[in-house]
């Protein structure tokens, strides 16, 4: 072997390690808490609507019941869920409504897979995916957002700083409530009662034929009953790691 080849084989086994490190760079989950301390203890609920449809049984107990919500909507849920957009402009005292991106497409500016979920790739497709969102809520009417919560709830440290740039906080939470709707009535419903003061709690009211959309109407009044004040992001003080609040 000459020289000359052996030194561009070294090249290439160079190049292609470094782009194996940049593809499985570790991903961010960020948490949130509460930094607002109330009688009682507070919370912030905050719901993903990724793309289906309305769970119902959600939306008309937080009506019901007052509890107000961050509510996370994609532009392909707000396509198709005109008659709950409807209910949740109508409400404006319990209902925020905040960015979960175009396309629900997980906020990672390298090539990969998030839960079987292909990530946007680069960062012209992540900012893509937080600008189209953006303007899709715009399209909507209502106040512009100030928060994202990307797919997956997953970034790229990179992501983040872009996210940043373009002027949001990104929501990340203490406590998953329905294991991505995944989980059980019984569950959901334990582990969302379980809150304490300060967690932001997240769920989802996408998903009406799942189990775990009665939990978390169960969880959340028992949450109630317990004398939990329930908080949107935007009227508590948070604190978000990696970058993602401050």
């Amino acid at each position: 072997m000459t020289g000359l080849f052996r030194k561009s084989l070294c090249a290439l086994a160079l190049s292609v390690g470094l782009a194996s490190v940049g593809n499985t760079a570790a991903l961010v989950e960020p948490t949130l808490h509460l930094k607002q301390q109330r009688d009682g203890g507070s919370v912030a609920l905050t719901l993903d609507a990724c793309g289906g449809k309305t769970d119902t049984r959600i939306l008309s107990a937080l009506v019901e019941n007052s509890i107000p919500a961050t509510i996370f909507v994609t532009g392909i849920w707000l396509k198709r869920n005109a008659a709950a957009v409807e209910i949740l402009r109508a409400h404006p005292d319990l209902f925020e409504l905040e960015n979960h991106g175009g396309r629900h497409i997980p906020a990672v500016d390298t090539p990969r897979k998030i839960y079987g979920i292909s990530s946007a790739g680069s960062p012209d497709a992540v900012q893509a995916e937080v600008e189209s969102g953006a303007a899709a809520l715009a399209s909507a009417g209502g106040p512009a957002p100030k928060w994202f919560r990307g797919a997956t709830a997953e970034y790229s440290p990179s992501a983040i700083a872009m996210i940043r740039k373009l002027g949001f906080k990104i929501a990340g939470f203490s406590l998953n409530g329905d294991g991505g709707s995944l989980l059980g009535a019984k569950e959901t419903a334990r582990r969302i009662a379980a809150a304490r003061d300060g967690d932001v709690i997240i769920a989802h009211i996408n998903q009406p034929t799942h189990a775990a959309g009665e939990g978390v109407v169960q969880g959340l009044l028992a949450l109630k009953q317990k004398g939990m004040t329930f908080v949107r992001l935007d009227d508590a003080e948070d604190v978000g790691n990696d970058g993602t609040t401050d």
